[in-house]
């Protein structure tokens, strides 16, 4: 047994109270308590840099800001002053600011590859009016996605091929197909199979492994080959691989192109771009039917633009890209040293590129571990460290990491003798946390 004791006594009471009003608990399933260890998930009281402090006064160092989104840290100093210089001005109005045109120009040189941009709340907004967009220029019903990557939008499309499908008739669920990622042969079969059927691909242009040489542009030609429109959800990508996203590191431009989390810094934006023949068609200027592309009443905010335009900002003067990568590959080799050290460097294993890791616990046999990860978990908070990833900020210090190295390290024993024992169990403190996708609550 750990023998030690954690408790959070506020954030358990408040965590009933959010219970009682909210379904789930949380806005966001990847935020609920059943992701972390029971009766230890932290409610935060407020957040600066790259720490947290919850509401029973624990500090912590945070990984996965605000679900990746809060890429610069907490309470940004350049990005509150840009909020605060339009909160005074009014937020919306009943016709488009200058912001608008200001922010789209902004987007459109920080992401050059892109011709046209809109803008909207959330990434699911975005990615739904790609597939719509898709669609409606290609005359064709059928959607193909990567099935190796875990989220795209909360709409139909999308939820319907997941276990949480409740509520999304079979006829829409029947027109999205998946393809593993990495393999053009498949996506070439599934061409074949439903020739002249396919709107678009969508995938995320790179997540935990590189994309294989040539596999970008051959998707590219493919689509293009077959009449589809290729779509990059670079929700995650964007920013954190290159100010321009995925498709400006690997130099492979896509139809069109959804951003957000980084985007804002926590601010809720998130853009639509993509080549002006298609994007167009959701506007007024061309004769053909009109797409009900975005309209959002809140899209266009203007505290929420500003900050967008301070975000790619300081990402172009501060170097911020480079200094995720720095952090994280101090970090990946950290982690990595401290589990080989404890003799787990094959349970605990950390994935995915420098800007945007993530970990997997491993049972003894090297299967992936609910049990695992909810031990691994619940040692990482005991040491001030919330990290439902290894996904850096730019606030980071490198004693941050350092810290979170050595908590990693004391996590890392307790997992070895988990693993002598032959069961997590005793080192649990409760049911192990469990995945967000499933059938049954």
């Amino acid at each position: 047994m750990s023998g030690e004791e954690f408790e959070l006594p506020v954030s358990r009471a408040v965590n009933e109270r959010l219970h009682a009003a909210i379904p789930g608990g949380a806005h966001t399933y990847a935020k609920g308590d059943d992701q972390y260890p029971q009766d230890l998930a932290p409610v935060i009281s407020h957040g600066r840099g790259a720490h947290v402090w919850d509401v029973d006064g624990n500090e912590y160092i945070e990984y996965g800001s605000g679900l990746r989104s809060v890429s610069l840290g907490h309470a940004h100093p350049r990005v509150l002053e840009a909020v605060r210089r339009e909160l005074d001005r009014g937020s919306n109005f009943v016709r488009p600011s200058v912001m608008e045109a200001e922010a789209a120009e902004r987007f459109l040189a920080t992401v050059p590859t892109a011709e046209m941009v809109k803008f909207a709340k959330n990434g699911s907004d975005a990615t739904t009016s790609a597939v719509r967009l898709a669609r409606a220029v290609t005359g064709r019903t059928r959607v193909a996605l990567c099935a190796d990557h875990p989220f795209f939008s909360v709409d139909d499309w999308f939820i319907g091929t997941t276990p949480m499908s409740a509520g999304i008739p079979s006829g829409t669920t029947d027109l999205t197909v998946t393809f593993p990622y990495g393999d053009l042969t498949a996506v070439e079969a599934l061409f074949d199979r439903y020739p002249g059927e396919i709107a678009c691909l969508i995938l995320e242009p790179a997540t935990q492994t590189e994309p294989p040489p040539g596999y970008l542009a051959g998707l590219r030609d493919l689509a293009h080959r077959h009449g589809s429109v290729l779509v990059f959800d670079e929700m995650i990508t964007g920013f954190r691989w290159s100010e321009a996203g995925a498709q400006g590191l690997y130099g492979v431009t896509p139809d069109l192109s959804t951003f957000g989390k980084a985007l804002g810094n926590g601010f809720a934006v998130s853009a639509l771009a993509g080549r002006r023949e298609l994007m167009e068609r959701g506007g007024l200027r061309h004769d053909g039917d009109r797409v009900f592309l975005l309209s959002t009443t809140h899209g266009a905010e203007t505290h929420a633009l500003a900050a967008a335009m301070a975000v790619q900002t300081t990402y172009v003067e501060e170097g911020v890209t480079a200094r995720l990568h720095a952090l994280g590959e101090r970090l990946a080799a950290g982690v990595r040293d401290a589990a080989a050290a404890m003799g787990v460097a094959d349970h605990v294993v950390v994935r995915g590129r420098a800007s945007n890791l993530v970990f997997a616990t491993l049972d003894a046999r090297g299967r992936p571990s609910q049990e695992y990860r909810t031990l691994f978990l619940r040692r990482l908070l005991m040491g001030g460290v919330l990290a439902p990833s290894f996904v850096v900020s730019g606030a980071l210090e490198e004693a941050d990491v350092d810290r979170t190295v050595d908590v990693v390290g004391q996590a890392c024993a307790v997992y070895r003798k988990a693993l002598d024992a032959g069961d997590p169990t005793p080192w649990l403190g409760g049911r192990p946390v469990r995945p967000v996708f499933r059938r049954r609550a």
